[in-house]
């Protein structure tokens, strides 16, 4: 059976073959010249004591063109599902090819075990070595922004990918199990694909772990260290209550590490010690004093860059055993479909 797998998928399997060489040729020039460039920036910074001052507005490392390309990465694991996933029970129901295959010596639970097995197995393979061309073409770019854990970044790197392109392609198969016709399967696929993962980034992620809010005075600021995923920030009161700053002003702000608060925003004493004209150190110094005397203080409340890793576990885990979940399906309603 692995035999006829084989035969019917080398042809894709050769042209897959081909766009992850040719996209790991793509990766590995230009990331060998990013890295170049990112130790060279760092031997300069270091020997002048100015590395604070790197950042991605100052240049760009690798090339513009194949950073949008590794973007577009976002979408591997729901082409996987389109094209291998939705077609494998939906093409044989919509052909009356399954009334021959599920009629030989091979059961029909065997021959969707082998061919769905070989196809996530696939689709874990590509995922995987996509993710770990991009994860390592994005070291210097990450060393230099510190944000692999925000969105659209952290989606494409690690071992996610992997979970995503399982899940794409089970959910493709259970799909054309159930409708039996190959383009409302990929639809559906597509659809359900940016469902889940919409719902698992806006409603879950975030709280996969409890997040940590670290407070700080007015006059220090505060930045979490490393890649830190920020969820918010803000200022409180005295009584714990956070303090509503409005969209816009064009009034004066205390300028803080994380952003600003309005004079508006804070107690009348304070906006009469800020005065009318604009900030001398002495009535910026002042206006901070009396905010923390009124216990006025910032906050961030963020996830540790600490926990990229275990939020990738959570994350693949959620996917993989929804995956599982599907696949489960789709052996249900193959097993009860008159052949």
């Amino acid at each position: 059976m692995s035999w006829v797998v084989w035969r019917q998928y080398r042809a894709a399997a050769a042209i897959t073959a081909a766009l992850i060489a040719a996209f790991a040729a793509l990766v590995v020039v230009t990331g060998v010249q990013a890295a170049s460039q990112w130790h060279s920036a760092l031997s300069v910074c270091t020997a002048s004591r100015t590395c604070g001052n790197l950042s991605s507005s100052t240049f760009f490392l690798g090339s513009h063109a194949i950073g949008f390309l590794v973007i577009m990465t976002l979408g591997v694991p729901a082409v996987l599902g389109i094209l291998a996933g939705a077609p494998l029970l939906a093409h044989e129901f919509e052909t009356g090819t399954n009334q021959y295959a599920w009629t030989q010596s091979v059961t029909r639970r065997r021959w969707l075990a082998v061919k769905a097995g070989w196809l996530l197995l696939a689709a874990a393979a590509i995922g995987g070595i996509v993710s770990a061309l991009v994860t390592w073409w994005s070291g210097p770019n990450n060393a230099l922004q510190a944000n692999a854990f925000d969105p659209g970044r952290f989606d494409i790197m690690g071992i996610v990918p992997i979970g995503y392109a399982v899940f794409a392609t089970a959910l493709g198969i259970t799909a054309g199990a159930l409708l039996r016709r190959t383009l409302p399967a990929i639809a559906v696929t597509l659809a359900g694909f940016i469902v889940v993962r919409a719902v698992i980034f806006m409603a879950l992620r975030r709280s996969f772990m409890t997040a940590v809010t670290s407070y700080f005075s007015l006059s220090s600021g505060f930045t979490p260290a490393g890649s830190a995923w920020q969820l918010g920030a803000g200022f409180v009161g005295a009584n714990g209550q956070p303090i509503s700053i409005p969209q816009s002003t064009n009034g004066q702000v205390l300028g803080t590490g994380v952003e600003g608060i309005p004079v508006s925003s804070l107690p009348a004493s304070c906006q009469a010690a800020a005065g009318n004209g604009p900030f001398t150190r002495a009535t910026y110094n002042a206006v901070v004093s009396c905010a923390q005397a009124h216990g006025i203080r910032g906050y961030v409340t963020y996830q540790p860059a600490s926990r990229y890793w275990a939020f990738q576990g959570i994350e693949t885990g959620i996917f993989l055993l929804l995956a599982a979940a599907l696949i489960a399906v789709a052996f249900a309603v193959v097993s009860r479909r008159d052949a």
